[in-house]
């Protein structure tokens, strides 16, 4: 039996291929839901032609229209969900493997914090399903955690080392948890601020041209304004753990170096992505700027959390140097 050191990466890139497959199910999925309503479309079509010659129900059957109306089985999405499960609990034994091995909570560096934060994605999206039906998210959210995984994996892993002075405390175990449990509902926000963006195009196409436009498949989704709902709702979520985040960052500062704030680059952009979140949610609901900009600002502020972990833990050194990379 390989160590668990070793055993890790190979759960790992397991659970990205099925993740991966679960991604071109989901695919499959968006694309059989365009299918459907072009079908839709056409059984209207055929039923006015029918009517239009005093059809009766044997010669509504007799033309091959089909009953309009009847409930559609998913059954790509269904298969996707199931995959996500299957990915979802290879991801998690890599990252236990991970742990045991280190012995230590199992995010400690880039690689290790990609690993918890795209697994809390996926659990987050599953505990969500059970509650709303949000499969057709599925395409978005495994294509994003197999991009963050296959990266991570392949340009930030590191072997098992100790733990760094600074690292030694508890809220290594509480600070870099809630900030990756915010992450995975701001992810879950920019999956359906893309998706409201897609679907406000479409009513106003719809409107201005008085016809049916866009792709198939988000006729098959919530209106915009559902969407932007559930997009707000788990920003808010995201951003009561971000909050949290700051501040256990700086009582951690505080404990590890003996300030509580020092304008270090990962602090300084801590801060501002709970400006720009901040912002979104002050807008929305004391200015009433909703629609299109408030999309465009969870976009934004999931950006600069994506920054923030690539480019500012790479490139920019300071105290937060913990990227375990050389």
């Amino acid at each position: 039996m390989p160590d668990l050191d070793v055993l890790s990466p190979i759960l790992l890139w397991t659970a990205i291929a099925i993740y991966a497959a679960a991604f071109v199910a989901y695919a499959f999925d968006l694309a059989r839901r365009s299918q459907v309503t072009a079908d839709a479309k056409s059984v209207r079509e055929a039923e006015l032609v029918v009517a239009a010659g005093g059809a009766t129900p044997a010669r509504r059957a007799a033309s091959g229209v089909p009953a309009s109306g009847a409930p559609q089985r998913f059954v790509m999405a269904r298969i996707g969900t199931s995959l996500t499960v299957l990915g979802f609990l290879f991801h998690l034994a890599a990252t236990v493997t991970r742990g045991i091995a280190a012995g230590r909570v199992p995010w400690a560096n880039l690689y290790e914090f990609a690993m918890i934060g795209t697994l809390l994605i996926v659990a987050v999206f599953l505990a969500v399903l059970s509650r709303i039906d949000l499969r057709f998210l599925g395409t978005f959210i495994t294509g994003l955690v197999v991009v963050l995984m296959g990266a991570s994996a392949t340009n930030f892993f590191v072997a098992v080392v100790p733990l760094m002075d600074p690292l030694k405390s508890v809220w290594l175990i509480i600070h870099v948890f809630v900030a990756s449990l915010a992450t995975a509902f701001f992810a879950l926000a920019f999956a359906l601020s893309v998706l409201q963006l897609m679907q406000s195009r479409r009513e106003r196409l719809v409107v201005e041209a008085a016809e049916r436009t866009g792709a198939g498949f988000l006729r098959t989704l919530p209106q915009s304004d559902r969407l932007e709902s559930l997009a707000y709702r788990f920003t808010i979520i995201g951003f009561i753990l971000w909050t949290f985040t700051l501040i256990a960052g700086a009582i951690w500062a505080q404990d590890a170096w003996g300030r509580y704030w020092g304008f270090d680059v990962k602090e300084t952009w801590t801060f501002v992505i709970w400006v720009i979140y901040a912002g979104y949610i002050h807008a929305r609901a004391t200015r009433g700027w909703r629609g299109n900009p408030s999309a465009w600002l969870a976009i934004v502020g999931f950006s600069a959390v994506i920054f923030n972990f690539t480019i500012v833990n790479v490139f920019f050194k300071g105290l937060h140097a913990y990227s375990g990379l050389s």
